[in-house]
């Protein structure tokens, strides 16, 4: 069992929760908590009582989830959701590539805890520096997805059967490298790139400089971008907005972005991980937008006959796009075993399903040929917004589950009921 906000608890029978000093009877009640001590040092400010409790872990995290003091929208909270689903979006991301070009990858969530077990053998057993052992992780993950994608795209085998062998084969490899126990602790270096926020920098204020300074630095690349579009949709004489509803669309892009800057600079400051994955987000879909393999991937997803008359070489398309996800599948476990300082044999538990339901709910459509990279970022914030909301009014994991089935299939009915509807 692992504990909640950072702490492990010592016997496989104890979760760590985490409450206020007025939480005790009800914890006792609830929860069955069998003991209590004062605030421990290693726990976020925001916290100031351990409740040592012999419930599931899903009741930890829903005890620790109801027992923050504060708002639901204050800057620790959008930091936290940042911080744990980080690993959710990257695979999202990933896996949205995949979607488009009209496959699917069931083994990202055996090979992100794969990925893990082999960060913790490299480090933990070893002793190899963190940075070398991230790019073997890389590597190991790019390997385990070219292979994939090698049966796919020249082998001819759907991508749904090898990748669901290898679902099977990297969980098992998994359990054997760590011998069927959990694994750590990683250097603190590594934990800083998964829990870490950035450097302070500046004169002293009452907000984090440099993620003001880079929020600021956004708001301005977006603004840029949108008169750049416009300006070639004119070129085209393609339709564009009117020029009020142009303007309030700067107007309302613009002030989003600088809510979510306000609010991370009034807190810690930007995560490290935010970093990661906007890099991520600029990268990958600046290439699904302008370059030629984007429109590649774009076209064997949309109409894979035509796509072959037309000079593509799907075949190299569709092992690079599962080499991808490989390398991302890699990166999300090192984030995710870095995130929890340990590699566990049951990480990764369904997180090929997350991926693509955010991808599926960010506007990807099963056909392949659809969707956008920042709308697979959405689609996982949104999942990570819906369970945090959960848990903040005490809704059990089993309703959970229901209620996110019920709304990925609403937001892909919608889609089609859309489609439909634009067709007739």
């Amino acid at each position: 069992m692992f504990a909640v906000q950072f702490l492990r608890a010592n016997s496989p029978s104890e979760l760590l929760v985490v409450g206020t000093r007025g939480d005790r009877e009800a914890l006792s009640r609830q929860y069955g908590a069998t003991g209590f001590r004062t605030k421990d040092r290693r726990l976020p400010d925001d916290f100031d009582v351990v409740i040592e409790t012999a419930g599931s872990a899903d009741a930890a995290r829903t005890a620790a989830s109801l027992l923050r003091r504060g708002g639901r929208l204050l800057p620790r909270n959008v930091s936290n959701l940042v911080l744990q689903n980080s690993y959710i979006l990257i695979l999202a991301i990933g896996m949205m590539l995949v979607i488009i070009a009209g496959h699917i990858d069931l083994s990202v969530g055996s090979l992100t805890a794969f990925v893990g077990s082999m960060a913790a053998v490299f480090m933990v057993r070893n002793d190899i520096p963190w940075p070398a052992a991230v790019v073997l992780c890389l590597a190991v993950g790019a390997i385990a997805g070219s292979i994939q994608g090698w049966f796919i795209a020249y082998g001819g085998i759907p991508s749904f059967i090898v990748t669901l062998a290898g679902m099977l084969t990297f969980r098992g490899l998994t359990e054997i490298f760590l011998e069927g126990q959990t694994l750590g602790p990683f250097p603190r270096g590594l934990q800083k790139v998964a829990n870490g926020f950035m450097p302070e920098v500046g004169p002293e204020t009452n907000y984090h400089n440099l993620t003001l300074l880079l929020g600021f630095a956004l708001i301005a690349l977006v603004l840029l971008q949108e008169l750049r579009d416009r300006r070639r949709q004119k070129e085209f004489d393609l339709e564009v907005l009117p020029t009020k509803l142009f303007l309030l669309k700067l107007v309302a892009l613009a002030s989003a972005v600088l809510v979510v800057t306000m609010l991370l600079a009034s807190y810690k400051g930007a995560p490290i991980v935010l970093l990661i994955l906007g890099v991520l987000l600029v990268g990958f879909g600046y290439v699904m937008r302008n370059a030629v393999i984007g429109r590649h991937i774009y076209a064997i997803g949309g109409n894979l006959p035509a796509a072959k008359l037309s000079g593509v070489r799907d075949k190299r398309v569709t092992f690079l796009v599962f080499l991808n996800m490989g390398m991302l599948a890699a990166l999300a476990g090192l984030v995710f075993a870095a995130r929890f300082n340990a590699a566990s044999p049951k990480a990764g538990l369904n997180f090929e399903l997350e991926a693509s339901a955010a991808a599926f709910i960010g506007g990807a459509s099963m056909a392949g040929g659809v969707g956008t990279v920042l709308g697979a970022v959405i689609g996982g914030l949104v999942l990570g917004v819906l369970n945090n909301g959960m848990n903040l009014v005490g809704i059990g994991t089993d309703w959970q589950q229901v209620i996110k089935g019920m709304v990925l299939l609403a937001a892909v009915g919608f889609d089609v009921w859309n489609k439909r509807k634009v067709g007739s």
